[in-house]
């Protein structure tokens, strides 16, 4: 079965311009080191939960959108070979360096996929 890193994240929407062109490299990037599949959505229906949800996730404020992203391999091994490549890729320098967003809060994994329809 295949494989997935997922991310959520809070991304201020006065930066949301700045995280659509990070997210459009990177995205070029994972594909280019042979990511199945690079997906990157803006919340638009994430109401914030009384006790659990994607906002209280990643301590959105008011001025936040949540961001739920995710890149799909062949496997385990094909992730990690993929992720290798792309952490050493100079393109992704900057976007680390300066990140449109408070990584701290960000949420991800890796995770088996189980059931694919």
């Amino acid at each position: 079965m295949s494989y997935v890193d997922g991310f959520i994240l809070a991304v201020p929407k006065d930066k949301i311009e700045a995280y659509k062109a990070l997210a459009r490299t990177a995205g070029e990037v994972w594909m280019a080191h042979g990511a199945l599949s690079y997906v990157e959505a803006i919340g638009d229906d994430v109401p914030y939960g009384e006790l659990t949800s994607f906002p209280r996730a990643v301590l959105a404020t008011a001025d936040e959108l949540v961001i739920f992203s995710w890149i799909t391999y062949e496997n385990r091994q094909h992730r990690d070979a993929v992720l290798e490549k792309v952490m050493a890729d100079p393109r992704m320098k900057d976007g680390m360096e300066n990140m449109p967003f408070d990584g701290k809060r960000m949420i991800y994994g890796g995770f088996d996929i189980f059931l694919q329809i």
